[in-house]
C-alpha cells in the first residue's frame, strides 16, 4: 500500500528543498478560494469577478470567426515579449480615454495586471528592500511582494484614499534609518479592497514627493472606467508625465479576465528591465489573446461595453450598500464607493473573520478576509465583499447570510463576556491586530 502523499514525512523530506523565498511567501486570499467558491451553491462575494455574461456572444463568435480566417498563422505563433503593436495601439487607445498620452514604444504587454506586479517587484527589489504600499492593500500583491522578500510598510487611507501626511512621516522616518523604498505601490483610483478615491489634492502632492525624491511610484489602474457617480480624477501618470509613474492597466475588468492580458507603461530604463525579466518569464504575451482584443477593437466601440457593465455595476453596488444597512449590526462601519468593484467592511473588533469565513462558508456564503490584505497581521475584523459578480438577488441573500453569522458571534460574544454592545472599530481601516481577551475567547469558541 502506498504511503499518503502528504504525510509528515514527505513534508520533511521536500521541506529542505525549498528555497528561502518559498518558505516566506504568502497565498493569495482570493486565489484559496475559487475551488470553494466555484461551487453553485456558494453565493460567492469575494473573488473580484466582472460580470462577462453580459458580453454579447454573437460578438465573440463573429471575432473569433474573423480571427481565424485572417490571421489563424499569426495567432497560433511566437510573437515579440514586449507584445505585438496591434495590441500596444489598443492599449494606447485606452489610455487616452484616461487622459494619457502614451508612446507605444513605452509599453510591455503583460499576462494580465497580475505579472506586471511580479515583473516590477523581481526587476527592482532584492531580499529585504523596502516597498510602500496602503493598508490595507491589493491582496494579489501581497504574495508577490512576500514571494521577493520586501519589506512593505502600509500606510493607512480614509475616504481620501492614502493618508499622504503620514507617508511623508514614514519617509522622514525612512530616512533616519538609510532606507530608501523602491517603490510606492497603489490604487488610487476606487481602491481594492478599500473602495475609496484618492482626493486631487493627495494625487498631486503624491507626484510632488516622487518627483522630489526621485521614487518611482506604481499607479494599478484596474478599475478607473468604472465610475458610477462623482467626476472623474486625473491618474497619477497624467500629472507626473511619465517621469516617475508607472502606469499597470488591465483588459480584465473592461473586457474580460480569461483573456489575460495587461500592460506596463513606465519610464525607458525601467521598461527595459521589466522585458528581460519577462523574457525569462514567459517568452512572450499570448499572441492568441492579442488578436482578440485587437480584433474586438476592429468591430465594436469597446466604451460602449464599459457603459454596459458600469449599468450593472451601479445597481448591484447600491444592493449591496442597501443589504449592509439591513443585515449588518448597527455597530458595523464600510465604506461607499463612487466606482470600482469592491466596499470594505469593518465589524466590531470582537469579529475575526478568518473564523467567520469557515462558518459563512457552511452557510454557503464567501467574501474575503481583511487579514489577506496586510502584511503586519492587521485586518482581523475587517472583510472584502465584492459586488461585480453576481446579481442584485444574490448578493442581498448573500449579505443576509455573513449578517447573520456575525449575529450569532456577537451574541456568544455578549453571553460570554455579559456586555450588551460591541466596541464601534476604526471607520475605514483597522489600526492593529485583534488581542483582546473577549476576542480570544470568542476566536476559540468559534473553532469548537
Amino acid at each position: 500500500m502506498s504511503r499518503p502523499r502528504n504525510s509528515r514525512h514527505d513534508i520533511e523530506r521536500y521541506s529542505r528543498l525549498f528555497a528561502e523565498r518559498a518558505h516566506v511567501v504568502k497565498s493569495s486570499a482570493m486565489r484559496d478560494m475559487m475551488s470553494i467558491t466555484d461551487r453553485p451553491e456558494v453565493i460567492s462575494l469575494a473573488g473580484g469577478l466582472p460580470d462577462t455574461k453580459s458580453f454579447p456572444p454573437e460578438l465573440l463568435e463573429s471575432v473569433m470567426s474573423q480571427m481565424a480566417r485572417t490571421s489563424s498563422a499569426e495567432l497560433l505563433q511566437y510573437g515579440p515579449t514586449e507584445g505585438l503593436g496591434i495590441m500596444k495601439d489598443c492599449i494606447v487607445e485606452v489610455m487616452a480615454e484616461e487622459g494619457i498620452t502614451a508612446d507605444p514604444d513605452d509599453v510591455v504587454v503583460t499576462t494580465g495586471g497580475q505579472q506586471v506586479i511580479d515583473l516590477v517587484t523581481r526587476t527592482l527589489v532584492d531580499p529585504g528592500d523596502t516597498i510602500i504600499a496602503e493598508a490595507p492593500t491589493y491582496p494579489g500583491a501581497v504574495p508577490s511582494f512576500s514571494s521577493f522578500q520586501a519589506n512593505v510598510v502600509q500606510i493607512d487611507f480614509d475616504e481620501n484614499g492614502m493618508k499622504i501626511d503620514v507617508l511623508e512621516e514614514t519617509l522622514a522616518r525612512l530616512d533616519r534609518e538609510g532606507i530608501t523604498p523602491k517603490f510606492i505601490y497603489t490604487i488610487p483610483t476606487f481602491q481594492n479592497p478599500g473602495g475609496v478615491t484618492m482626493s486631487l489634492e493627495r494625487r498631486q502632492r503624491l507626484v510632488e514627493i516622487a518627483q522630489e525624491r526621485e521614487l518611482l511610484v506604481l499607479e494599478d489602474n484596474p478599475y478607473g472606467m468604472l465610475r458610477y457617480s462623482g467626476e472623474p480624477l486625473p491618474t497619477l501618470r497624467e500629472l507626473d508625465g511619465g517621469e516617475f509613474v508607472m502606469y499597470l492597466g488591465t483588459f480584465s475588468k473592461i473586457l474580460s479576465p480569461g483573456i489575460r492580458v495587461g500592460w506596463l507603461e513606465a519610464p525607458a530604463p525601467v521598461l527595459a528591465k521589466v522585458n528581460i525579466a519577462k523574457q525569462a518569464a514567459d517568452l512572450c504575451p499570448s499572441s492568441l489573446s492579442q488578436y482578440l482584443v485587437a480584433t474586438y477593437f476592429q468591430q465594436a466601440d469597446w466604451r460602449d461595453y464599459v457603459k454596459t457593465a458600469c449599468a450593472i455595476y451601479v445597481k448591484r453596488r447600491d444592493a449591496m450598500l442597501g443589504a449592509l444597512e439591513r443585515y449588518f449590526p448597527p455597530e458595523a462601519t464600510w465604506t461607499k464607493p463612487e466606482g470600482g468593484l469592491f466596499i470594505w467592511a469593518t465589524l466590531p473588533e470582537v469579529i475575526n473573520t478568518t473564523d467567520l469565513l469557515a462558518k459563512a462558508l457552511s452557510a454557503n456564503v464567501a467574501f474575503v478576509p481583511g487579514e489577506g490584505a496586510y502584511l503586519d497581521g492587521r485586518g482581523g475584523n475587517s472583510m472584502r465583499l465584492n459586488f461585480s459578480g453576481v446579481d442584485e438577488d444574490q448578493i442581498v441573500e448573500g449579505v443576509r447570510r455573513i449578517g447573520e453569522v456575525v449575529g450569532g458571534q456577537l451574541d456568544l460574544w455578549r453571553k460570554m463576556t455579559g456586555e450588551h454592545r460591541a466596541v464601534r472599530p476604526p471607520a475605514v481601516a483597522d489600526k492593529a491586530p485583534v488581542r483582546s481577551l473577549a476576542a480570544r475567547k470568542l476566536r476559540r469558541a468559534g473553532n469548537e
